[in-house]
């Protein structure tokens, strides 16, 4: 909600509630909740009168495509992730089209509906350089430079691991680390901890929006970060090597983005239960492996769609004609 509205756009919500592994207790409230999501929606769209319909997911999509169905407006379904939730896989049998980021996705959907369209990114990304964002955090072009980022909220057992290792890291590469709001504080005293020269490599954020994040994205040689769906955009528009930590309690979404990107030899996979043992280990090896980086990189290059949210685009205005 807060990024709809910090863009500017109109938004109206629904109720909606999940059905898929939430316990007996709570699925009859949940059921109650969709009922009224669909009625909800059904005035919504009747009153708003839409061309087509663009969903991306999410158990709150399921009665508006239900709505838009039953009032006979096309619908595109949008899959971010390799493998489709129990939501996607019910709105594909609704849906008029099935997009995808990758091929991979192809196998779980009705074949004649899918296109591949790839992961949109945001437009701003195009114009960044890898000199221009080194430039922007006072990064020599030689330098080493490790990402880390978990998200908006963060990934509090990244940032932990992160720092049993930070002063050890920062004598190898320097390191732009989003913290996250929730771990904010945190962080930041342990930036404080560190030496002068220490503190200058180490370059600590709560969260960066929009162009800041490319120019971090840009900058890097090498990332640690959640496999959510973004990275299977983000990671090759800039051809950014990962290490890739799944979120262990996101079913198993994660897992599959990250083993896609290392089967393409994009990326290395490290579970969360292991990165106290293996975390430090598997950065130094990498980091001071110029050609590996350089190998990853063209992998992960190889995987871009940077017209994607074009695509995508037309698409939808293909239905909505």
């Amino acid at each position: 909600m807060e990024l709809v509205r910090r863009a500017g756009l109109p938004l109206v919500t629904v109720h909606g509630g999940g059905l898929h592994g939430v316990g007996w207790r709570r699925l009859p409230g949940n059921v109650v909740r969709l009922l009224r999501g669909f009625a909800q929606a059904w005035r919504i769209i009747g009153r708003f009168r839409p061309a087509a319909l663009f969903v991306t997911g999410g158990y709150v999509s399921v009665p508006v495509a239900l709505a838009a169905r039953l009032r006979r407006v096309p619908i595109l379904v949008y899959l971010p992730d390799i493998e489709p939730g129990l939501a996607i896989r019910v709105l594909s049998r609704l849906a008029t089209r099935v997009a995808v980021t990758a091929e991979a996705s192809r196998r779980y959907l009705p074949a004649e509906k899918v296109v591949v369209t790839g992961y949109p990114v945001r437009p701003c990304f195009a114009t960044i350089t890898r000199k221009v964002a080194r430039a922007h955090f006072g990064i020599g072009p030689e330098e080493r430079v490790l990402l880390v980022f978990g998200g908006s909220h963060g990934a509090r057992s990244i940032n932990r691991a992160l720092a049993t290792i930070l002063p050890s890291l920062l004598a190898l590469a320097r390191v732009i680390h989003i913290s996250g709001r929730l771990d904010a504080a945190e962080a930041r005293a342990r930036r404080a901890a560190l030496s002068p020269d220490q503190q200058a490599r180490y370059h600590l954020f709560d969260y960066l929006h929009d162009e800041e994040m490319g120019m971090a994205l840009a900058a890097a040689d090498l990332a640690v970060a959640r496999a959510g769906a973004s990275t299977l955009g983000e990671l090759p528009f800039f051809g950014l090597p990962a290490i890739l930590v799944p979120y262990p309690y996101a079913w198993r979404y994660q897992r599959v983005n990250a083993d896609y990107l290392v089967e393409q030899g994009a990326a290395l996979r490290l579970d969360d239960g292991e990165m106290g043992e293996r975390l430090w280990p598997l950065l130094r090896e990498v980091l001071t492996d110029g050609g590996r980086l350089t190998a990853m990189r063209e992998r992960a290059r190889a995987l871009a769609r940077p017209e994607a949210a074009s695509r995508l685009a037309k698409e939808l205005v293909r239905l909505a004609a």
